[in-house]
This record gives C-alpha cells, structure tokens and sequence, in this order.
C-alpha cells in the first residue's frame, strides 16, 4: 500500500513519492527554547512522530533532521521586537545558552512522556552562522537581497510566486500573524524578510557574530533552510510543522532555498492543526498554559494525552478540555486492560495477521487516519475468532506507530496479574449474564467490589477502576 498525504503546497491528498526510495530526508520546525513547551505544541511532534513511524512501518528508511531555535526568534513574525531568548534570559537573569540547555533537555523529556523518537540529527541554530553568511551572500549576489539600514532583506518582488505556500496575494496578507503589525522603514516590500540583523538595531543582543555587513545575528528563518540543506542535500521529501508556520516562516524558507538552490526543495508540506483552549489557540505568550508536567502533577498519564490527540485527525483543529482529557483517560486505561490481560495462547493465525495488519495500513496510509486506525486495534481486541497470541501480535505491530505502550506494564500501570484476574471475572460474568443467571453475575460482581475492584457496564464492554 502507498502513503498518501495531505499536501499544503498542492491543497489536495497525494500519494507520496520520495527522490530517493533508499532514504527519505525529512524536516520538523523545532522548538524556540526560551520556554517550556505546552501541549498544542506538542500535538503537532506527536503529529511528526507518527508520520516518521508510518513510513518506518511501510518499510522505509527515514532520515529526520530538526532544528534548536536558540538565537533570532522575534517576538512577532514580521521581525520586530525583542528576541524570544534574549527576553527569557533577561527575566530569568541567566545568559541565552543557559536558557537554552534547561528548555532544550526540558523539551526533550517531554518526548520520552509521549513516546516521540527523538530525530536523529538535531542542530542548534547557533552551530551554523558560516553556512547562513555563505547563503545571503549567495543570494546577495543574484539580486535576490538588499542591505537597508544595517540589516540584510529577501526581496520578495524577485520571485515570481513568493505566496506558492498560500495562494494569497501580497494585500490580503498580514505581516506578524502573532501579534499586531509594525512597519519596517527600510522594507522595499511589505512581505519582505530579514536575513541578517545588525548591531545598529540590536545593541543589547547577547549572541553577535561578525559578519561583513557588520557584528549581529541571523534572522529566524534562515536557519532551516541552511541546517535541511546541510543534513538533507538540495533535495527535501517532507517539511512538517504547525499551521501557524506556513505563514511566514515555511513560506519565507521557501523563497531564500529556492532562489538559493535554482530548483524545487520541498515536495511535500505537512502541517498540524492547532490545539485550542476554551478562548482560542494555546500561546506562551497568554500567561499559564498547560504542559505535560502540569497535566502529570494532576494526575494524568501523558499518554492519554497522546490517544486523545491520535482519537482526532491531525488536519483538525481539537478542542481541549479536562473532560476529554477524562475521557482519553478513561479509554486508555481500558485499552491496557484488555491488552495487558491478553495471553501467550495459541499458534499466530498468519491470515487473520495479515487481514488486519492490512487493514491497518489502510487507514494510516490514508493521510494518517489515527482514529480509524484505532478502530481497527478494537476490532482485534473484539474478534473472538482471534487467539490470544495473534492478537498480542497484532496490538505490538500497531502499537509500532501508535506508540502508546500498550504491552508493557509500565511504572504507574497495573499489575499483569490482576488484570488478567480481573478480566476473567468479567467474562465469566458476561457469560453469566447471557445464560441469564444474574444471581451469579451480580456475586461476581459483589466479590470484586469486596476486593476493591468496581465494574462499570459502558456501551464498548465493561471497564473496571480499584476503589
């Protein structure tokens, strides 16, 4: 079966189709670590996370690069105001490295909470300042850039379809699609973008590298372009990010590669819908918001943050609350507890392996249908023509991509034996039920109570929690 993914550059569903068979060379926008990372940030590595996994289980080789912003990030997209990392160090009254190292290993730890592989090849922007001199020099010299006022522009006007990412045109965009728009006197062009700041503007700047347009620092999107081209080559298979990045960022990466390298780079853009609060898209910016160690502190395990998310389609936006976050919650414990309870029983049913394992290919082939996958584990875990064994198999195969842990005990999940214990109770009560002897189902169910295990009848079967 072929992949098939939601393309922005296109606006349609395409079947994937690498340069290189071999090795697929993919980049994820990496995170601007001058803060912790919450959750609506995370939705969308969850979102890369099982990308990569989907075409590692279709057999190919990934190889997954993502950057480190820790220098150049502008409080708003149209490159004004302070940067983001100099800001937090200032607050934090720690240097910009400092900063850096904390919410970096920070980020990190939230990967391993959610079952995100680490990418294989991570570079901090700060690593590449000769590649981005040597690439604004480049485009200088093709008439790509201009120097006005100290700082180094794109001159968007050179191109001839700068806005490809979004099919707009230049006056139905909006500079700074985070905060509120400010005017740059030395812009040719409203759209236009810095390569390379100066110290004639940002005199405070604690990182400043030498240059020969004068001591500063890179602009925030360069940096992409040059760590893709340095781990990738001039040739790109997939970009991910969020929805907030197509414009300007993914758009402005765009224009300084392609006029850089006289080709297409990218032949495919995958973005994340965002996560939303009950006032609007998660920020930083908006005071308290939620991370997966406050999530953690109330009681939650981060996975059933992850199900919730993969209970939607990533092209959706999703609505968090704490009573969906329940009810993942919910659905999650009771997804352990009939995996956890499956036995070594029986010899593998190659057939019924190969249907299912098919049918679950099918829907995360289809542009990642992470809910309908997740019916297909259901529908295994249902299948009373299934041993045991075939259906552990199947639920490790799945769980491959998913990524929810659902074979392994865990420090806070519980014990196998109970579990198992448990379950039998239930089926013989279910059976029980059936044959109509409710004195016996409701002594199973008075014999568990006694022993701190309430049962709980719900349209999907019967769910159990300790009391």
């Amino acid at each position: 079966m072929n992949v098939k993914l939601y393309n922005t550059l296109t606006r349609k569903i395409e079947e994937f189709t690498p340069h290189n068979p071999e090795l697929i060379k993919m980049y994820t926008c990496g995170p601007t670590v001058y803060h912790y990372a919450h959750i609506g940030n995370l939705r969308s590595y969850i979102m890369e996370d099982i990308l990569e996994k989907t075409l590692m289980y279709n057999g190919y080789n990934v190889k997954r690069v993502m950057n480190i912003t820790d220098v150049g990030h502008l409080s708003s997209d149209s490159d004004t105001g302070d940067d983001k990392m100099v800001a937090s160090a200032k607050k934090q009254h720690k240097s910009v490295l400092d900063i850096a190292k904390f919410y970096t290993d920070a980020f990190f730890k939230d990967f391993e909470k959610l079952n995100i592989k680490k990418p294989e090849t991570i570079e901090p922007a700060t690593n590449l300042i000769p590649e981005y001199i040597n690439l604004i020099e480049n485009l200088l010299s093709k008439g790509f850039a201009y120097l006005s006022g100290g700082n180094v522009y794109f001159d968007t006007s050179k191109l001839d379809d700068y806005y490809v990412l979004t099919n707009h045109k230049e006056d139905e965009m909006v500079v700074g699609a985070r905060v509120g728009v400010e005017n740059d006197d030395n812009k040719r062009n409203q759209a236009d973008f810095v390569l390379w700041f100066t110290k004639s503007k940002f005199e405070d700047q604690e990182l400043k590298w030498d240059s020969p347009w004068g001591l500063g620092y890179p602009g925030w999107h360069i940096e992409c372009s040059c760590i893709s081209m340095k781990h990738c080559g001039e040739y790109l298979d997939i970009h991910c990010g969020g929805v907030d990045n197509i414009f300007p960022h993914h758009t402005n990466e765009i224009a300084q590669s392609e006029a850089y390298l006289g080709h297409k780079w990218c032949n495919y853009w995958v973005h994340c819908e965002h996560l939303n609060d009950k006032n609007g898209k998660m920020s930083k910016s908006s005071g308290d918001f939620l991370t997966v160690s406050l999530l953690e502190e109330k009681g939650y395990n981060p996975l059933s943050y992850r199900l919730m998310c993969l209970q939607s389609h990533y092209r959706k936006q999703l609505i968090f609350t704490y009573e969906n976050l329940d009810n993942a919650g919910q659905a999650y414990k009771k997804l352990k507890q009939k995996t956890l309870s499956l036995k070594d029983d029986g010899i593998l049913d190659e057939d019924k392996f190969n249907y299912y394992k098919n049918e679950f290919l099918k829907y995360i082939n289809e542009d990642m249908n992470t809910s309908s996958a997740i019916t297909v584990l259901y529908d295994v875990l249902k299948d009373n023509d299934i041993n045991d064994l075939t259906k552990k198999e199947l639920v490790k195969s799945f769980d491959s991509v998913l990524s929810l842990d659902l074979l392994e005990k865990g420090q806070n999940s519980i014990d196998t034996d109970l579990v198992k214990y448990v379950q039998e109770q239930i089926n013989l009560r279910m059976e029980a039920k059936k044959n109509k002897d409710f004195i016996l189902a409701d002594k199973i169910r008075n014999d568990l109570l006694e022993k701190g295990i309430e049962l709980k009848d719900t349209r999907e079967g019967t769910i159990w929690n300790q009391v």
